[in-house]
């Protein structure tokens, strides 16, 4: 890709929902992007959405934004079972994609898509704010310096009670509803952020009626030993904490693990540390679309902080918990 360094990278969103919105709000503040173009499957609610955000195009179909010779990135923000459809269109028209997580339903899909942009030599990134967080990078700063030793177990929990209404995208096995993929694809790649991908993988689940996981708890185990106690649920509260374990210490997350306000620093011999981290503005969505403007800028076609074999990596794990668990998507 040339380096858009001349003026502003512009930005088509693909997809109206309460995420997308959430995103454009965040945009605006991002130095060096302009929101420039939308585009639904309806064309009233990409007109609605233009309008609500001051947007100057409005497209009712996807094929129309990504012919827009003018719009340089796109952010996918449909439900999971789109995002395999979606950024392949969009690649394929030579378009930048920052694809809402979890990246595709399936390794497979993923694979796909990657194996295609680096044909084609064009941008692509999965909105993982975590691997992008100035407290999740702190703390992986610390880890390689040694301030815990050797890291010999992560635990990670995140869940709350879900919506009731059983029609909901959540509980929808055809939108890649359940709680692993929503939910526990934040577990999983912060356990992959600091212990690589696991040699083993082990889990149990409480699936709904409809096939998909209400509670999914997972054991991951790597060659040297170390291992990840991981859960995700869309019927219980959790504290969404995390723990970092090594032998010459620990780090405490109370909260968010996923974009955590500080955490804790414990080491023997020593008082704990507290660190505190600049919360991000609006949303924190504005920190994915930074480096996408930083990589665009600089000509980049993947992200050095959210790697795209690290994003495979990670929908290998949670294609083998899927295995273990029992739960498949229509057309799989």
């Amino acid at each position: 890709m040339q380096p858009i360094t001349d003026r502003p990278v512009r930005w088509g969103i693909l997809a109206t929902g309460g995420i997308a919105h959430s995103f454009v709000e965040d945009l605006a503040a991002v130095p060096g992007a302009q929101v420039f173009a939308v585009a639904s499957r309806r064309e009233e609610s990409a007109r609605a959405f233009a309008e609500r955000h001051g947007i100057g195009r409005a497209y009712g179909s996807w094929q129309e934004l990504a012919a827009d010779p003018e719009v340089d990135v796109v952010y996918v923000a449909t439900p999971h079972s789109a995002h395999f459809a979606a950024t392949k269109l969009l690649l394929e028209a030579g378009k930048a994609v920052l694809c809402e997580k979890p990246f595709t339903l399936n390794v497979g899909e993923a694979a796909e898509l990657v194996a295609l942009v680096r044909k084609r030599e064009v941008f692509l990134m999965e909105a993982m704010w975590t691997y992008l967080d100035p407290a999740v990078r702190r703390i992986t700063e610390l880890i390689a310096d040694g301030a815990i030793g050797e890291v010999r177990s992560v635990q990670a929990e995140f869940g709350f009670v879900g919506p009731t209404d059983p029609d909901h995208r959540l509980w929808d096995p055809a939108t890649g509803g359940g709680a692993l993929l929503d939910l526990g694809v934040y577990p999983v790649a912060f356990a992959h952020l600091l212990l690589g991908e696991p040699e083993t993988v082990q889990a149990h689940a409480r699936l709904t009626d409809r096939g998909v996981d209400a509670h999914t708890g997972i054991l991951l185990g790597h060659r040297n030993g170390a291992t990840a106690l991981l859960s995700c649920s869309l019927d219980v509260q959790c504290g969404q904490r995390a723990s970092v374990q090594g032998d010459l210490g620990r780090i405490e997350i109370d909260r968010d693990f996923f974009c955590p306000a500080g955490f804790t620093l414990h080491r023997d011999g020593r008082a704990p540390e507290t660190f505190h981290s600049p919360t991000p503005a609006g949303h924190g969505y504005g920190l994915e679309a930074a480096e996408v403007v930083h990589c665009l800028r600089t000509g980049a076609t993947e992200s050095p902080l959210v790697p795209l074999d690290g994003t495979l990596a990670v929908m290998r794990t949670l294609d083998t918990v899927r295995d273990r668990i029992g739960v498949r998507y229509p057309g799989e």
